[in-house]
């Protein structure tokens, strides 16, 4: 049994005064033991012994690990080998099989020639630390998955406006955006915004919210109420912007089709009684040329009947597209004479504006699968357009408003390329022209022809694009497919 180490033979001599370090020894709130060059405990104090045993002379890989072997990465070994002291992590196993996670140091001990003779090592309990590190990274994951599964779109800005960190719904709308700036994933827009909550956020602490109509990366327009509150460092100072946007766009589209009842009677009142106006006057020079035996008068009459008839007849064929969502009536249609009949119901207007209209049909365009009323209206009301916006030209000297259609075949599409010279939109109207009840026209306009033309292109599957610049026209691009997939997105 080896002696005490209180009265051991490293203390035979000691003078009085080492007493107190002996007892400092005795009492460190910690593992000390001391090692031999073959690894071998020779000493250790109270704390140790309780732990682990009266194990003194044994070798410390047993003891500590229950290994028959040398540790790897042995700091004991290491300060023997190069004299200095060493640091490392380790787990401990006590003689009742209690595993301790430990920070261990060692020193070296010299003798009076100032060689190497034992190594003393120290192992602090450092489970407390471990645990609280655990419930950290415990917290860190939950609070990593509550901003990954928000049901909401979350990104962090910095001070450059680029952003630092999304959230799963954010990227799954917005597409791949840490590292680019938040106005060109928001908007798609090479500068920053004019009004830009997260620069206000960022310059006084406030937090604001906002509404915001953002495009995803499908090109698809999102309304949304934005949050940014400030997100600050440890020293108080504000080093981020936290924006959160909640998707309102069904709401906004809901409130849209529970007001649209009584903006159209207010949109369209005054052009029914223009237009019952008109066939009353249409009727009284009918009653009267009959009448008088004036064949003039019957034929001017009766001639604003049919016109009244007619523009009342479409007014009631948009409001029942917009009103009910029908079934599509699919046959094959032949494009040459859907063309000349849409060429046709536009002449009049074309020519009581003096503008001119060509229709081009490729030779190989042949049928495509469509609902023939429809896609004659929608047609109708894209060029009804075109001349409109042509009609404005045609007031100023020296122009001539024009408006063409051609139409080709590109697999699997055919392809409608409307183009006049009229008198152009900028960028927010051509973002707008396709909304319920949004006319660029004034009260001339009810604000229903291209918002049903592009519901009904919708509805076969197809799409619309717009090329547009003030003063020098536009060009409107309808794809149908050749062979019928309406759409299957719910209807609003």
């Amino acid at each position: 049994m080896a002696d005490d180490p209180v009265n051991s033979p490293a203390d035979t001599g000691r003078s009085p005064a080492a007493a107190p370090y002996r007892k400092y020894w005795e009492e460190m709130p910690c593992y000390l033991s001391v090692h031999d060059r073959d690894f071998r405990i020779i000493e250790g104090n109270r704390r140790f012994r309780a732990d682990f045993g009266d194990c003194i002379g044994d070798f410390c890989y047993r003891v500590y690990k229950q290994r028959e072997e040398i540790c790897p990465s042995c700091p004991v070994e290491a300060t023997f080998a190069d004299g200095q002291s060493h640091s490392s992590e380790q787990t401990l196993t006590t003689r009742e099989g209690e595993s301790l996670p430990v920070m261990v140091h060692t020193t070296p001990i010299r003798d009076e020639g100032g060689e190497v003779e034992a190594v003393m090592e120290m192992h602090t309990d450092i489970g407390e630390v471990k645990r609280l590190e655990g419930l950290l990274r415990d917290s860190e994951r939950r609070l990593a998955t509550l901003f990954e599964e928000v049901p909401c779109h979350i990104a962090v800005h910095g001070p450059d406006l680029v952003i630092q960190h999304a959230n799963r719904k954010f990227r799954e709308a917005f597409g791949p955006s840490v590292g680019q700036y938040c106005y060109r994933v928001y908007k798609h827009r090479d500068e920053q915004c004019l009004v830009c909550p997260a620069v206000q956020t960022l310059k006084d602490g406030e937090t604001r919210e906002h509404e915001e109509v953002l495009i995803t990366a499908d090109g698809e327009k999102m309304n949304a109420i934005c949050t940014t509150s400030p997100v600050h460092n440890a020293e108080g100072e504000i080093e981020a912007v936290i924006e959160m946007a909640t998707d309102i766009t069904q709401i906004r589209q809901l409130q849209s089709q529970l007001t649209s009842i009584g903006l159209l009677v207010g949109s369209i009142s005054h052009g029914i009684k223009g237009l019952l106006t008109g066939l009353d006057g249409g009727i009284y020079l009918v009653n009267t040329g009959f009448a008088k035996d004036k064949p003039d008068r019957v034929e001017e009459g009766w001639a604003m009947v049919q016109r009244n008839v007619g523009r009342i007849r479409s007014m009631v064929l948009d409001i029942l597209y917009y009103a009910k969502d029908r079934e599509l009536t699919l046959a094959e249609i032949e494009v040459g004479p859907l063309m000349e009949e849409v060429r046709e119901t536009l002449a009049g207007k074309a020519g009581d504006g003096e503008i001119a209209l060509k229709v081009e049909v490729a030779p190989d365009v042949g049928s495509f699968q469509g609902d023939s009323n429809a896609i004659r209206a929608m047609l109708v009301n894209v060029l009804e357009n075109s001349v409109e916006a042509c009609g404005a030209v045609n007031k100023r000297p020296k122009r001539e408003g024009k408006v063409s259609v051609r139409v080709l075949r590109e697999e699997p599409w055919v392809v409608f390329d409307i183009r006049d010279n009229g008198i152009g939109m900028d960028r927010e109207t051509q973002e707008k022209i396709f909304s319920l009840f949004f006319s660029s026209k004034g009260i001339k306009g009810t604000g229903l022809g291209l918002f049903i033309a592009n519901k009904i292109v919708d509805k076969h599957g197809g799409d619309i694009e717009v090329e547009s610049e003030p003063g020098r026209g536009s060009r409107f691009v309808i794809r149908l497919p050749v062979d019928a997939r309406p759409s299957t997105k719910p209807r609003v």
